[in-house]
């Protein structure tokens, strides 16, 4: 079945694969029962890959460390989706991609939410083959959907997504893959079927990132996978707004996303010439 993903699609195993080994941690930031099978061996050879380059044998680490990034990525949009759901009367909750996630399944939702994961066909159909007795805890809707076309929002609404409620959308693990066009397509497509107040969070790297030598040995494990990163941005907020989402980016160890896990130092926006990777959480305006 694995045959069937795109190079960008089986890196979803890759991350089902870092929150499996995250959950097994004394002192992981979450669990997720489903990580394991959803991972399966080929997550687990992709995870071999990234911890060579992140942690080469004569133990002098250079590269940000992937399974911390994880971690705290996770546990923060956890956090993100919980808070609106339960506190923000937010009834409609969308994954863009879904990947292989399985916050439908492990986490719990107010009643009456609806929860919408979008996705490459192949995709869903990998996620549902390795789950088939998972039972969400919501009312869970998979849409097959192709988030780079020009009419994705037109099987989301088929599926009972409705534009004029409020909504919380998640873009994990995605937008560093696609040429800048396509980002801005996506988000003028996301704000086209967003109420005012909805909210939305992403992460996504700088600039800097896409060249540094520091991140150079991880960069070229993905071009090699064939899916290269693509974009990123010294301004988050400022690509948001221009999408009509106010925003706030925050780094990994920042004290809004800080859970005592990420071992590098935290430059200050101010200083130029670093890579950085955003976390990114607002609203519609």
């Amino acid at each position: 079945m694995t045959d069937l993903l795109s190079a960008v699609e089986r890196t979803a195993l890759l991350t089902a694969a870092l929150r499996a080994a995250e959950s097994a941690r004394e002192d992981r930031l979450y669990h997720d029962p489903y990580a394991a099978r959803l991972a399966g061996d080929t997550g687990l050879r992709l995870l071999s890959r990234v911890r060579e380059v992140t942690f080469p044998s004569d133990g002098r680490r250079t590269t940000p460390s992937t399974p911390d990034f994880n971690a705290t990525r996770t546990r923060f949009f956890d956090e993100h989706l919980q808070q609106v759901a339960w506190c923000g009367h937010t009834p409609q909750i969308v994954l863009a991609p879904a990947g292989m996630d399985s916050r439908a399944y492990r986490l719990d939702w107010p009643s009456g939410a609806r929860y919408f994961e979008l996705d490459q066909p192949a995709v869903l159909s990998y996620k549902k083959e390795r789950m088939p007795d998972a039972v969400p805890r919501v009312d869970h809707r998979s849409v097959a959907v192709d988030l780079t076309a020009d009419d994705w929002e037109d099987p989301l609404l088929a599926a009972g997504y409705d534009p004029s409620l409020p909504s919380a959308w998640l873009i994990e693990g995605l937008l560093y893959y696609l040429p800048g066009e396509d980002v801005h397509r996506l988000l003028a497509g996301i704000a086209a079927v967003t109420a005012p107040g909805s909210h939305i969070a992403a992460d996504l790297v700088n600039t800097t990132a896409l060249t540094a030598p520091g991140t150079r040995p991880l960069l070229d494990v993905f071009a090699d996978w064939g899916c290269p990163w693509r974009y990123g941005t010294e301004e988050p907020e400022q690509v948001f707004h221009e999408h009509g989402f106010t925003v706030e980016a925050v780094q990994p160890g920042d004290p809004a996303a800080d859970y005592g896990r990420w071992p590098d130092p935290v430059p200050p926006r101010t200083v130029s010439g670093v890579p950085r990777v955003f976390l990114v959480r607002g609203r519609r305006r």
